[in-house]
C-alpha cells in the first residue's frame, strides 16, 4: 500500500493492511484483497469496487 494513499480505521485508528476477504452473495462465496483493520477486522470497500467488480459479479450471479 505505499504507493497508494494510507487508509486508517476511523474506529480504532490502526492503518489499514491488504487482506483477503471472502464475501457472500446469493449463497456463492467469493474472495477479494482489500484493506482490512489488523485491530477489529473492519473492511474498506471503496466505492469503485463496489460499483465495479461487485457489482458485475452481482449480475452475474442474479443472471443465473
Amino acid at each position: 500500500m505505499s504507493e497508494e494513499r494510507k487508509l486508517i480505521c476511523s474506529k480504532c485508528g490502526a492503518e489499514l493492511v491488504k487482506r483477503q476477504v471472502m464475501f457472500s452473495y446469493m449463497r456463492r462465496t467469493f474472495g477479494h484483497e482489500v484493506p482490512v483493520c489488523p485491530k477489529c477486522g473492519k473492511a474498506y470497500i471503496s466505492r469503485e469496487l463496489a460499483e465495479g467488480k461487485m457489482a458485475e459479479v452481482e449480475v452475474l450471479l442474479e443472471d443465473k
